[in-house]
């Protein structure tokens, strides 16, 4: 008779206790599924008296997650703290020495020592498994690491953070500004009291690096991931692209190409009609391109407790079942080294707003700029302001009007070298607003 699986939780927040409520209600099914029996035994967490909705008093309790790790009376550690460092690393490093198998919802530590963290788990004959890391519910690591292992994929790509989806949908939905938006996905608990490591495009990275590495196998190198976040954006913006035909998302691209792989989280114009435009709120979406299936696109899910809950359950699934695989999808010692490409080689088409002094010749030097830079320009957009109404008899000192251009493909190292030039001139009064425009699914 096939033993049971037996798990030991640190972490007992909001998905922590999901997964109590998942294993509670599907565990004889996911025992049949997987032809053995799963069950929680021991968990860890700060707060002993804490109600989390869920039964906890059953399990054996362990102040010190790095104990529980090491536990003889556990199988599997799952890791459910969070933080690259501190109590995280050092359970997730205990349980891997002592020969557990780990999963783990942290795309911070994997970011930050997934290479290592893998060869010590094949070291051990044990696995690291963390389908819940990276878009939540969807299932995307399972179908780059397993279902896509006879492609070659070209380019991945998504919505990997909900938190600026929800922000960008509010602001074209309500016409609400950036700062509006965020208090009140602040106040649904959508964004942390700090939102920084959401709308600053960090999470998003962290995510992409994992997502990357799996793709092109390639060791992890979140720190060459050129990042830009959404607080730039305004409704002007989100206005324009309207207009225009476009929508505005928070997107990580990884992309193979003959220097190397290039990594970027921006902010980036779609068009209306692509399938990943179309994504609003808290959801994620993911699409693949691969020589042999082309493109593939997943949507669902990227946050909150039960859909991670899910995507921690699949992989408790595949070590009660005994498949283990290579932790990013082949052994550690196969990854390659990472080689950057530079983001000055991207090319495509850009949206470009400026704040131009309403002055004679001064468009005129614009556009010059932009064709000493070899830039097409394939639309001018003025948008002139409404003259003050509180003082309509006295002369108004001219204020900047502002003006939109959309460029043919040229490269971003153009783009920038003729903005540069034309903040040297004078001729806008603040700094220039760029996103990127993408013809992608």
């Amino acid at each position: 008779m096939v033993s049971s699986l037996r798990l030991g939780v640190a972490g007992l927040g909001t998905v922590g206790a999901s997964l109590v409520r998942l294993v509670d209600r599907h565990g004889a099914e996911l025992s049949a599924r997987s032809g053995r029996t799963v069950e929680i035994v021991a968990v860890s967490a700060r707060d002993r008296s804490r109600d989390r909705g869920v039964d906890v008093s059953r399990f054996a309790w362990f102040d010190d997650p790095i104990a529980l790790a090491q536990s003889a009376d556990i199988d599997v550690f799952v890791e459910l703290i969070g933080g690259a460092e501190g109590a995280a690393n050092a359970a997730v490093r205990a349980a891997l020495e002592a020969g557990k198998h780990v999963v783990t919802a942290n795309k911070a530590l994997l970011a930050h020592h997934g290479a290592e963290l893998a060869a010590l788990a094949e070291s051990r004959g044990v696995s690291l498994n963390f389908e819940a890391a990276a878009a939540g519910g969807i299932p995307i690591i399972k179908v780059l690491r397993e279902s896509l292992a006879g492609n070659a994929v070209t380019r991945i790509y998504g919505i990997l953070n909900g938190t600026c989806n929800y922000i960008l949908t509010r602001m074209e939905r309500e016409g609400l500004s950036f700062d509006a938006c965020l208090a009140d996905a602040q106040r649904l608990g959508y964004a942390e009291a700090d939102p920084t490591f959401d709308v600053d495009g960090f999470d998003t990275a962290h995510k992409l690096s994992i997502l990357t590495a799996i793709a092109f196998g390639t060791e992890i190198d979140a720190g060459a991931i050129y990042v830009e976040g959404i607080r730039s954006i305004t409704t002007a913006d989100i206005e324009a692209a309207d207009e225009l035909g476009y929508r505005i998302k928070l997107l990580g691209v990884a992309t193979r190409s003959e220097s190397g792989i290039e990594q970027r989280v921006h902010p980036t114009m779609l068009p209306k009609s692509s399938p990943i435009a179309r994504v609003d709120g808290v959801t994620n979406a993911v699409a693949v391109e691969a020589d042999f299936v082309g493109r593939l696109v997943l949507a669902g899910p990227g946050a909150g407790g039960d859909a991670t809950a899910s995507s921690v359950v699949s992989d408790i699934a595949d070590i009660a079942r005994g498949d283990v695989v290579g932790t990013f999808g082949r052994p550690a010692s196969a990854m390659r080294p990472y080689q950057r490409a530079t983001i000055q080689s991207h090319a495509g088409g850009y949206y470009l707003r400026l704040a131009v002094f309403d002055r004679p010749g001064a468009l005129a030097a614009i556009t010059t700029r932009m064709a000493e830079q070899g830039i097409s320009l394939e639309s001018i957009v003025q948008r002139r302001r409404a003259p003050k109404a509180d003082a309509p008899d006295h002369p108004q000192p001219l204020e900047p009007q502002p003006v939109i251009l959309i460029t043919y493909d040229t490269t971003e190292a153009q783009v920038k070298a003729a903005l540069e030039r034309i903040s040297t001139d004078g001729h806008i009064a603040e700094h220039p607003q760029m996103i990127r425009i993408e013809q992608l699914a």
